[in-house]
C-alpha cells in the first residue's frame, strides 16, 4: 500500500481547523468568550490558519500520491544499495 502519508494529515489538519472556525463563528458576538485574548476572536483566526496549512499540505499529499500511481521516482526516494567490491 503506497499511501502519501500527507494526505491523512492534511484532512486532519483542515477537519480540525473547520471545526474551530465554525466555534469561532459560533461565538463572533460574544465578546466574553474572547476578553483574554486582548478581543481578537482567536479561535477564528486559528481555525483559518488551520484550514489553509491543511488544504495546503492536502494539496501536496495528492500531487505526491499522483506521482506515486504514475511510477514516477520521487524526490527523495531512497537510493537502492551500492556493491561493494
Amino acid at each position: 500500500m503506497n499511501l502519501d502519508l500527507r494526505i491523512p494529515m492534511g484532512m486532519m489538519f483542515t477537519m480540525m481547523g473547520a471545526v474551530l472556525m465554525a466555534f469561532g463563528l459560533a461565538i463572533r458576538g460574544k465578546t466574553e468568550f474572547f476578553a483574554n485574548s486582548a478581543g481578537v476572536n482567536a479561535d477564528l483566526w486559528w481555525g483559518l490558519v488551520l484550514m489553509a496549512f491543511g488544504i495546503v499540505v492536502l494539496t501536496l499529499g495528492r500531487r505526491g500520491q499522483a506521482a506515486i500511481e504514475k511510477g514516477r521516482p520521487q524526490l527523495l526516494a531512497p537510493r537502492p544499495p551500492r556493491k561493494r567490491r
